[in-house]
């Protein structure tokens, strides 16, 4: 059985600075875009929270990092650091850009006519399908299977446009599995939190599983020690960001019931009269 090092580098061409730029450069342009427009948004409204913008710069150099420089070299033959840019790429930076909002800072600074035409596009029949919290799950942790259980993860280390295809999903699907999960920017139809609350249950389960499979059952041309590094990176860094996950989504849940019991305890009289002040 080839080395993980033999796979990776079959042909050189996977360990240049090529793919690196072409899957950096769309996080280094997101974050110029972001910036530009927190500009125009701050000229007519109010003043755009740092938080968010925290957040997105965050989320963007956790991304450049799982793709470019030291971290993306080490992934071509260890993969305890390929696992980690997955937890980054995949996970953690889908997350820390969900936070920041971005739809709705788009919203902001488009044009009317461009705004309507935006929110007609998130309300049509594909992107509802997409951000539907069970599909959005089987393209994140169903992609994952397929990539670690199948023939495909040695095939990306072979050819650059699959190379560059898996890099893309890993981060797209997670991202708008993020957004299917919490609803931080507006989202037409939005799904109940307790049928959004089961389908992440099943779907961290699916993640917790395959990191223990990835334990016993290495990927081809990884060795044992390194699976099992692996898997465990995957199964607690994975856990860490679920219960961020899980937090926001509970919260938010709990938020949701607050003034219908505020409304409720109003009518009956038992909240005490400095408070209805």
């Amino acid at each position: 059985m080839s080395s993980y090092a033999d796979i990776c580098y079959t042909g050189g061409q996977l360990s240049g600075a090529i793919p690196q730029v072409l899957l950096a450069l769309p996080f280094g342009l997101v974050l110029f875009f972001y910036f530009f427009a927190i500009i125009r948004s701050n000229r007519h409204y109010k003043k755009w929270p740092l938080a968010r913008t925290v957040f997105w710069v965050v989320g963007v150099l956790l991304a450049v990092f799982s793709v470019a420089g030291p971290l993306a070299e080490r992934a071509h033959f260890d993969f305890t650091a390929h696992m980690i840019g997955h937890l980054f790429l995949g996970m953690a930076a889908p997350l820390f850009m969900a936070l920041a909002a971005p739809m709705t800072l788009i919203l902001r600074v488009l044009p009317i006519h461009l705004a309507r035409h935006l929110t007609r596009l998130l309300k049509s029949l594909p992107v509802r399908f997409v951000s539907d919290p069970i599909v959005a799950s089987l393209l994140n942790v169903g992609g994952l299977w397929i990539l670690y259980t199948t023939g495909l993860y040695t095939a990306m280390h072979e050819s650059l446009l699959l190379h560059l295809f898996v890099h893309v999903h890993v981060f797209l699907a997670g991202y708008v599995f993020t957004i299917s999960m919490i609803y931080i920017d507006p989202i037409p139809r939005r799904k109940g939190f307790l049928y959004r609350s089961i389908v992440l249950i099943v779907a961290l389960a699916g993640h917790g599983i395959l990191s223990k499979y990835i334990y016993a059952h290495p990927p081809d041309g990884v060795s044992l020690a390194q699976a099992e590094k692996g898997g465990m990176i995957m199964y607690y860094g994975g856990d860490a960001i679920d219960l961020v996950l899980i937090f926001i989504l509970c919260m938010h849940w709990y938020k949701s019931t607050r003034p219908r019991e505020l409304a409720e305890k109003k009518v009956s009289g038992t909240i005490p009269l400095a408070a209805r002040r």
